[in-house]
């Protein structure tokens, strides 16, 4: 196939997310198909979560609420772990962190709190360890709304776990806090009534069929994963039966030099990516709204690319 040609007036757009039109439809206020009033979400969340749960804004807004209830002072500081412990973290994270106070990346004896970035779907290995340390522990699951370890108890370590709905369901906002202390949940969100209501109206028709919306994120994103090794890509990140990508991180093994020649190059092309910064990889989207052709399509700019860098 040759070289694909974009109209900047006209790109197709392809989003981490996977949100779509039935998400606009069903999260702006219009009515949605399913009509339930069953509260098919809320009962699933309080099966699973149990009752101490709040409906948030964001992913963000869940950190941010998390992160308020120690009282923090401007002085102190929030340490972050991630699973692979490298450089890279969203800035999600770390802007909550500095609208209250300090963050860095290695326990010290300063740390007041462990923020816990389980990351792009892949658990932090070592919860044990942290745990033992006895300090207050925040687990952002934001992007591993549906992965876990062997021993069932992400999202279980800490005072707080943390998720995002956008980043698995056809929405573009909200999340939710767990707070995991034996005290009646009492925190405050900005999220109104309205939007909570849309919000369950896409919950409502999607919980049901977790299943398959499952299976069709893995195959997606399997397929996906095989095309890149045919141009000599591996995957970043070890997989298993309990993990849930988010994303479709790539490690790069020095075959692009300019990696981030090539985020501006897939984001021209409609298609959200970032560098894996601090190692030698990238990611691109992964959901279960994708197709076999939109992976080709990925595929097809990144092959352009490394044939024009020859």
């Amino acid at each position: 196939m040759s070289e694909i040609h974009t109209n900047p007036n006209n790109v197709l757009r392809y989003r981490i997310s996977p949100y779509t039109a039935t998400g606009i439809f069903n999260g702006c206020g219009l009515k949605g198909k399913s009509g339930s009033t069953i509260d098919v979400a809320g009962n699933y969340f309080r099966k699973r979560f149990g009752n101490n749960i709040c409906y948030t804004t964001t992913g963000r807004e869940a950190i941010s609420i998390a992160l308020r209830s120690y009282h923090l002072e401007p002085s102190d500081l929030v340490t972050i772990i991630t699973t692979s412990q490298n450089f890279y973290i969203s800035g999600c994270v770390t802007k909550e962190i500095e609208k209250i106070c300090q963050w860095n990346r290695v326990i010290v004896p300063q740390t007041k709190v462990l923020l816990v970035n389980h990351e792009f779907g892949h658990i932090y290995p070592d919860m044990d360890v942290l745990v033992a340390l006895g300090l207050p522990i925040i687990e952002d699951c934001c992007t591993t709304f549906f992965s876990q370890n062997t021993a069932g108890r992400v999202g279980t370590y800490g005072d707080f776990s943390t998720y995002s709905f956008s980043k698995f369901f056809p929405v573009p906002m909200g999340g939710l806090l767990i707070d995991n202390r034996n005290t009646p949940c009492s925190h405050v969100s900005a999220i109104d009534a309205e939007t909570k209501a849309n919000l369950t109206e896409v919950l409502n028709r999607e919980i049901p069929d977790l299943a398959k919306l499952l299976t069709k994120r893995k195959k997606i994103f399997e397929y996906g994963i095989e095309r890149f090794r045919q141009l000599g890509f591996e995957e970043r990140f070890k997989q298993d039966k309990l993990t849930v990508p988010v994303a479709m991180m790539i490690r790069n093994k020095g075959i692009i030099r300019d990696l981030p020649a090539l985020k501006t190059e897939l984001w021209r092309h409609g298609i959200e990516a970032s560098v894996f910064y601090g190692e030698d990889a990238f990611f691109v989207p992964s959901h279960q709204n994708l197709t076999e052709a939109d992976v080709d399509y990925f595929f097809q700019i990144i092959q352009s690319f490394i044939q024009k860098a020859l």
